[in-house]
């Protein structure tokens, strides 16, 4: 991120001191015109390829299972419940034993490296639940977000108190005391003060309401703008695939259908099967 001019700010979305904007209304913007950037090495910039794995000593929970994310770009996955969505996306960044196949940022391959050392390749990872340190305040917790920085990370804190304004205006109280999408926001926040290359989040609006869904989703559509590639797990499928330039639909740990967020959105198999018809 650069440390000049914040890379977040536009004439999009909210500016008010909340995740909601007043009077109660929010739309999620879909016409974003930053696409995609292939690597200059010819393949996708993250990609978790032809993955078999499990936890621990356990089965297989992921069956060949192909995802992946070009800079810049929003990739979601979607599915039913047991699908193994979380566990792919855990698999990418390390987290489960990939028994099968590799994954590589960059033109690098990290299969092997910890989630630790990912984080400091460029991975940034934001876990369903237990993902802020209650205890802290905003601003402590978003300085834990730069332990591996040795620059100055003061300025990616104020690009995360332009992102998400209701963050500056809180920061110095405990983030136990926000709501649930203000905790997703500090979050969120976090992961960004490392400096991602690609920011992953497992369900971000689990819990929170449809209007501060659309407010998390235009905010994760800024943080695209900005080169930093997307990749999400979701259970609201249909909201996601409209913000998403990439959409993989797993069932029982394997590829069933992916394409570009419209053509899935479109796919009367995957609206019968998935979306609710």
């Amino acid at each position: 991120m650069s440390t000049g001019d914040n890379p977040y700010q536009d004439d999009h979305g909210n500016h008010d001191a909340s995740v909601t904007r007043r009077g109660g209304e929010s739309t999620v913007d879909t016409t974003r015109t930053s696409g995609p950037v292939t690597d200059a090495r010819g393949g996708p910039f993250l990609i978790g390829d032809n993955m078999t794995g499990g936890y621990g000593k356990g089965p297989d929970i992921l069956h060949g299972c192909t995802i992946s994310v070009d800079k810049g770009e929003i990739a979601v996955i979607v599915g039913p419940n047991g699908a193994g969505k979380s566990t792919a996306m855990k698999a990418v960044f390390g987290m489960l034993d990939v028994r099968q196949g590799a994954v590589r940022l960059d033109g690098k391959d990290i299969t092997a490296l910890t989630p630790q050392d990912r984080v400091v390749a460029g991975m940034g990872f934001v876990p369903q639940t237990s993902n802020i340190f209650t205890s802290m305040t905003v601003e402590e917790n978003l300085e834990m977000g730069a332990f591996i920085r040795t620059d100055d990370y003061r300025p990616t804190m104020e690009q995360v108190y332009d992102l998400f304004p209701i963050l500056r205006d809180k920061r110095r109280q405990p983030a136990g005391e926000l709501s649930g999408g203000q905790r997703q926001q500090v979050a969120v926040g976090r992961a960004l003060m490392t400096q991602p290359k690609v920011l992953m989040l497992d369900e971000p609006t689990a819990g929170v309401s449809p209007i501060v869904m659309d407010e998390l989703f235009d905010r994760i559509i800024e943080v695209a703008r900005t080169g930093i590639s997307i990749l999400m797990v979701e259970q609201n499928a249909r909201q996601a695939l409209e913000i998403a330039d990439k959409g993989y639909v797993l069932v029982q740990g394997a590829n069933a259908y992916s394409g570009t967020g419209k053509d899935l959105l479109a796919d009367p198999e995957v609206r019968k099967s998935f979306l609710g018809g």
